[in-house]
């Protein structure tokens, strides 16, 4: 004789292992990846923070710069920002 509610309850926890499972391999890529940018992170911080930003920023607004190049790396908010939310982030995964 089957009892419904262990079967259903076996189901539940199985289902939420699963879920579980699944969220702790996002993370594990999503947390790869991240660490993967660091270097890169900052290299882009000493490039905007330099003089070399400033010139091409310069030039972009001079319209020198091609306009059919993807140029949102002289946003000066727009970098500013991902910095920003890179730094939150890392303080986030450091936190104990």
């Amino acid at each position: 004789m089957k009892n419904t509610a262990q079967i259903n309850r076996i189901m539940r926890y199985e289902s939420v292992c699963d879920e579980i499972k699944k969220a702790n391999e996002d993370l594990k890529t999503a947390l790869a990846a991240f660490a993967s940018v660091k270097a890169k992170t900052v290299s882009l911080e000493k490039y905007y923070t330099g003089r070399l930003w400033k010139k091409d920023f310069a030039d972009d607004e001079a319209g020198l710069i091609p306009k059919e190049i993807k140029r949102g790396v002289l946003s000066e908010d727009g970098v500013y920002d991902l910095l920003d939310e890179y730094r939150s982030l890392e303080k986030r995964i450091s936190k104990k």
